[in-house]
């Protein structure tokens, strides 16, 4: 069975979502950015959402994590609850 680690930052709108991800591409702290911005719980351990296996999150983010590239912040990724980007830490 995979398992995976991730973290991610939650906000409302895509805007938001694209001027996080460039200010994390400029050098930002992805765990700062997160404290600082993350709508989601999560945000206080910097986004981190531990480990976690394949359907024990919503179906959009199952597909960046168990798919996408380890170690790239990906997104936005549209889901129910609003704009994410994700940051696969570790997949196995």
């Amino acid at each position: 069975m995979a398992k995976a680690s991730a973290r991610h930052i939650l906000v409302e709108t895509e805007e938001q979502c694209e001027d996080l991800k460039s200010q994390i591409a400029d050098g930002a702290d992805f765990g700062e950015i997160a404290r600082q911005h993350s709508k989601c719980p999560s945000g206080q351990q910097g986004g981190d959402l531990g480990e976690f296996g394949p359907g024990m999150m919503v179906p959009e983010f199952d597909r960046v994590v168990f798919n996408e590239e380890v170690g790239v912040v990906h997104g936005p990724v549209k889901t129910q609850f609003g704009y994410h980007l994700l940051e696969v830490t570790s997949r196995s």
